[in-house]
């Protein structure tokens, strides 16, 4: 009978130790892993291509501001060097096409967004989210479209970047007494004279093709103004209209007054040209500020000024940093959080004067910002917004790595017909 006794003592034992262990797994689902303490824990992997100079700050601003909010969620920074975003484009489309996305990720709003994930069924839409958050009059309702397709939202702008400055060293400008060129003729009057004072005019570093793909789609915009422009790529002007051999061979003009090593520079080299005095002029993003400021120490508006590439003023190139939340991620609830945090004002106003872009909110505080900063945000609310095809806002990926090799192969040969055919070949994929 004790042998009977202790052998039901045995099963009921195994019973509760096997309750104890199914209720453990209930209350474990996928947005949490317990660690040896039993505590729960769980991980955001936040997958960018900022590893650079500024932007690299701007992030762990982010990450630190979003710690310090949520302790109990770990950040995994899986940020991929190297090749202005290629490479890591890369990493992502091999992990999103085996069904392995990150938790979010960094894309630049408009197509590269819209035409590649969106039209994959990648994407969550996050039009609930944004209402919860009371978002949609705190970003500009041009920048919500750029972020939306057939009506839904698919990510958050936690930034903007204008591609449409010209950044320049003003002692040089002050001695050699250059004033600020607003036209194309005054450019080319400018680099006259610097080149003939042995000053490069026009710092280029294109290692990169984008970079020279950058300055093209400036010149595409001051010839053909906003709405030409915009045309341009709805595929309502063809890539062999008269306005755009026009602006190829501008393009072609200046490509006379850039430093000779630049297809061995990237846009930091290139950069660092101006700030030591041997180039006067650079037109890159104005990620550019932020690499100036932070990492060289220059003071804005003493060291080094800026002004709209010729002929684009009053118009704006929008360049959007943004994250979204992928179809498939274990814990989207942890992600929101992630999201949250970058869309408030206190993220984007912790990032941004880091990054040296200006915030996608309409409602941030302009005092964080510097003098570059505070122009920006006001040029961002008046001036006319277009696209920027460099960095994937415009067109298609497909197209876009098109226009890179073409513009690449024109910087070498310089034969605008060339150019402009490859161009209007690959317009159909735009």
């Amino acid at each position: 009978m004790k042998k009977l006794y202790g052998l039901v003592a045995l099963l009921a034992l195994i019973l509760v130790i096997a309750a104890c262990s199914s209720d453990s797994s209930v209350e474990s689902d996928g947005n949490s892993n317990s660690n040896d303490d039993g505590e729960a824990s769980s991980k955001v992997e936040i997958f960018s291509w900022w590893t650079g100079a500024g932007e690299e700050d701007g992030l762990l601003a982010l990450i630190d501001l979003f710690e310090d909010q949520h302790p109990d969620i770990e950040v995994e920074n899986a940020a991929v060097a190297g090749g202005a975003g290629t490479n890591a484009k890369a990493v992502l489309a091999t992990r999103m096409q085996g069904n392995d996305p990150p938790s979010t990720f960094q894309v630049h709003g408009g197509e590269e967004l819209n035409k590649s994930w969106v039209a994959a069924d990648k994407m969550e839409p996050l039009n609930d989210f944004f209402e919860e958050n009371e978002w949609m009059d705190k970003f500009p309702e041009e920048l919500i479209d750029l972020v939306s397709s057939d009506g839904n939202i698919y990510s958050v702008p936690v930034n903007i970047h204008r591609g449409n400055p010209v950044f320049y060293n003003m002692e040089v400008f002050e001695e050699h007494g250059i004033e600020v060129p607003t036209t194309f003729d005054e450019f080319f009057e400018a680099a006259e004279k610097l080149e003939a004072a042995g000053v490069v005019p026009l710092a280029l570093g294109d290692k990169e093709s984008w970079t020279a793909t950058q300055v093209f789609e400036n010149v595409l915009l001051g010839v053909l103004g906003p709405d030409g422009y915009n045309d341009l790529f709805a595929g309502e002007i063809s890539f062999t209209d008269e306005r755009v051999v026009e602006a190829a061979e501008i393009f072609g003009k200046m490509l006379d007054y850039v430093n000779e090593d630049h297809a061995s520079r990237n846009w930091q080299d290139s950069a660092q040209l101006v700030a030591n005095g041997e180039a006067a002029m650079i037109n890159m993003g104005d990620w550019a500020k932020g690499y100036f400021a932070n990492d060289l120490g220059l003071e804005t508006n003493v060291d080094f000024g800026y002004f709209a590439f010729p002929e684009t003023e009053g118009m704006f190139q929008v360049i959007t940093d943004t994250f979204g939340l992928p179809k498939g991620v274990d814990n989207p609830d942890d992600v929101k959080e992630f999201l949250t945090v970058l869309g408030s004002v206190e993220g984007q106003d912790a990032f941004n004067p880091l990054k040296g872009s200006i915030p996608a909110r309409v409602d941030a505080d302009p005092e964080k910002y510097d003098d570059y900063g505070k122009d920006a945000m006001e040029d961002f609310k008046t001036a006319r917004l277009v696209p920027s095809l460099a960095h994937g806002s415009a067109a298609s990926e497909g197209f876009l790595t098109k226009a890179n090799q073409a513009v690449n192969i024109f910087v070498t040969q310089r034969d605008v017909d060339t150019l402009l055919e490859a161009l209007e070949n690959a317009a159909p994929e735009m």
